[in-house]
């Protein structure tokens, strides 16, 4: 059987994967954003996977600060990332950066 370190690293990477693909390949901004922020709940959970060690052993606390900081820091990165494509759009009118469009 597969350790669920394992299976949730394997996750995590996958996860990681799916976020990078619809970063590169979405033009709407805030879908970029979304697609980060994919990236970032992937690397959450390769950190909670590396973290473990095994199931009689109590779990490290540093991986999971790690997670719960990173959390706090995704979200506030988030409000400044959509307050400044809203910023953008209503200054340009558009929702996609010039280079995107061609």
């Amino acid at each position: 059987m597969i350790d669920p370190a394992t299976v949730y690293g394997l996750t995590g990477a996958a996860v990681v994967g799916i976020g990078l693909y619809g970063f590169l390949s979405l033009r709407h901004l805030l879908r970029r954003v979304l697609a980060f922020n994919v990236v970032g709940s992937g690397i959450f959970l390769m950190f909670g996977a590396a973290g473990y060690r095994g199931a009689a052993v109590e779990a490290d606390p540093v991986p999971q600060a790690l997670i719960i900081t990173g959390i706090v820091v995704a979200l506030a990165a988030t409000a400044l990332a959509v307050g400044l494509i809203l910023a953008y759009a209503g200054a340009t009118g558009r929702r996609t950066l010039p280079e995107d469009d061609l």
